[in-house]
């Protein structure tokens, strides 16, 4: 039974690791013939001319800097607490944003891009205009020229209005206004002051010209396409946008747009109106075009009548508390799905809550997740203690089951069955101490995407050295943790196994760092006080398992191993008074009488 008992605990232990090594695996595969063809069009060059539609076509493999981009045509200033940049009055696009509240990089004081012009390498962009079937003079499309009338800088306190008359008897009147955090307000008055009634369509657009290298490549994430349509969250990543270059949507509000990681640019429409959505990818001059388009029900304007339609655009961060806050002031649905918590959303968005709440009581997030973990010890007490206790008890055992074995070394059945009814006399439970360790799995990868989709989690420090715990530990044993000044990732041959993984979040290194050797201790110190398997080779086997998890462990986040030791710690805690109150042999009280003897 015992020997059972180990295989299933090895067998356990390999399906863990499995676990743990396969998302890093999967998020680091370039998936090169998903995205060969994408990637490769990346070269291109978007230059402006005539669209057709609502899209605007770049042509040749020049490209321009933002500064020549920005000076085509004149522009109006956009500053508020949040965002910096500007919206061209060309189009009336916002295509020059930066996110002020954060920074490219740790160590920089760069703030995040998000949108930049036309005629750029990978233009990224929103716009808004009308379409209508044999409108004399034509509509407000991507290429009309508005004419600023009121404001100078668009402002929370200050909107700015464009006026366009079409020359045949349609006056456009455009007011933009933005909150202090992310949300543009784009409201259209359309007059008709013509003879002849016209029928006309709002649509808003995002549109990203060629996807950069680094979006797109992770497993675990979605980048791409996202929406909610129908009240139903619609995902199509960067890769199996481009095999199906058009999928239709129809639904009553909702909203659509294209995610990064932390970022989102969105489409928001009267929630009350009828739209039709459309995700397409043109390759044009060399790019790959990806555009959300999102129409509105087709409103009949009667002459000398006016109407006015009123679209939204969000252009920020995916803050969780942000996205919340626009689902109850404005009514957009599902907002916060935005934030891909993943398949597991029920244990993942809970565990973020719980971190949150805390992080309002003490101003650090690692302090909360130490917090989080002392809850969940806490609702798994009694079931860690009988665990605990059956563990102690087959400690205690261990000499009898010697005996045992000895007395019928060549009776494996009768073994066994001598072994079952020691069990049964001593209550004791050899399959108790896999079951805390099985619970604490969906922990665990809830707070893995936590950590790596929560924008909250993004360089939040810790104590010490530890300055973003979304990203690995970053000292190395191999420069005495810093005392070296020498970075062992730019070794030649070995640098790519010491040095740090593409993602931060995983990925089997030979790099050590100092919370990985501690978690490593803790989770010895843990094996230790655990009975031994009574076959030699699975007790080597059981031997290395801290070292294994150690390396597998060290290229996680910080924020993870903090976590994952800390709980390790508890543990011990909770073993070692348990092992204490039955008198079993423990690691801990063999090394405090060693020291005694001293």
């Amino acid at each position: 039974m015992q020997q059972d008992n180990a295989r299933n605990t090895i067998l356990f232990i390999v399906i863990t690791v499995a676990i743990l090594i396969g998302y890093q695996m999967l998020v680091l595969q370039p998936q090169a013939e998903r995205r060969e063809a994408m990637l490769e069009a990346q070269g291109a060059t978007p230059a402006e001319k005539a669209a057709e539609g609502t899209v605007l076509r770049p042509e040749g493999p020049v490209f321009t800097d933002r500064r020549t981009a920005q000076a085509a045509g004149p522009r109006v200033p956009i500053e508020t607490p949040t965002l910096r940049g500007s919206l061209s009055l060309r189009g009336a696009r916002v295509d020059d944003l930066f996110l002020t509240s954060y920074d490219e990089t740790l160590d920089s004081d760069t703030p995040v891009e998000l949108f930049r012009p036309q005629g750029t390498e990978h233009a990224y962009f929103a716009q808004f205009g009308w379409l209508g079937q044999n409108i004399t003079g034509g509509v407000p499309g991507p290429n009309t020229d508005w004419t600023l009338t009121s404001g100078e800088t668009l402002t929370p306190q200050t909107p700015v209005t464009l006026v366009w008359d079409n020359g045949a008897g349609l006056r456009f009147t455009r007011v933009i206004s933005i909150d202090d955090q992310y949300m543009f307000s784009v409201a259209d008055t359309v007059a008709n002051l013509s003879a002849d009634p016209v029928t006309l369509a709002p649509y808003g657009v995002v549109e990203r010209q060629g996807v950069p290298e680094d979006l797109g490549r992770q497993f675990i994430l979605h980048e791409g396409a996202i929406g909610v349509m129908g009240d139903r969250l619609k995902l199509e990543k960067y890769g199996d946008w481009v095999k199906e270059p058009r999928i239709d949507y129809a639904s009553t509000g909702g909203w659509l747009g294209i995610t990064d990681k932390y970022w989102l640019a969105a489409i928001i429409p009267d929630q009350t109106d009828a739209v039709d959505a459309r995700l397409t990818v043109d390759e044009v001059g060399g790019a790959n075009l990806h555009q959300v388009q999102v129409m509105s029900e087709e409103v009949t304007i009667q002459p000398g009548r006016q109407i006015v339609e009123t679209q939204r655009l969000f252009a920020g961060a995916k803050r969780a508390e942000i996205l919340r806050g626009y689902e109850t002031s404005l009514g957009v649905p599902k907002f916060d799905l935005a934030i891909d918590w993943g398949m597991f959303w029920f244990l993942t968005r809970p565990i973020f809550l719980i971190v949150e709440f805390f992080y309002g009581l003490v101003g650090n997030f690692g302090v909360a997740i130490l917090l989080l973990t002392v809850v969940i010890k806490l609702i798994m007490f009694p079931l860690a203690n009988k665990s605990y206790e059956s563990m102690s008890k087959m400690k205690m055992l261990q000499p009898k089951m010697e005996e045992l074995k000895a007395k019928h070394k060549d009776d494996p059945a009768k073994f066994q069955q001598e072994m079952m009814g020691l069990y049964q006399k001593e209550k004791v439970n050899p399959l108790a101490g896999c079951l805390p360790i099985l619970v604490q799995i969906p922990v665990f990868y809830a707070l893995y995407k936590v950590l790596f989709v929560t924008i909250e989690m993004r360089h939040a420090p810790f104590f010490g050295w530890i300055r973003d715990l979304s990203s690995r530990d970053p000292t190395n044993i191999w420069n005495l943790f810093g005392l070296i000044p020498w970075d062992p990732g730019q070794t030649p041959l070995i640098g790519g196994l010491i040095g740090v993984s593409a993602t931060g979040m995983g990925g089997f290194t030979l790099s050590l760092s100092v919370l990985a050797i501690v978690y490593g201790f803790t989770m010895w110190l843990q094996m230790a006080m655990n009975p031994p398997p009574p076959d030699p080779v699975q007790r080597r086997i059981f031997g290395l398992m801290p070292i294994v998890f150690t390396f597998i462990m060290a290229p996680f986040a910080a924020g993870l191993l903090i976590y994952w030791t800390w709980n390790n710690i508890l543990s011990i805690i909770q073993q070692y008074f348990i092992m204490h109150r039955f008198k079993a042999d423990n690691p801990i009280d063999n090394l405090l009488a060693r020291f005694r003897k001293a």
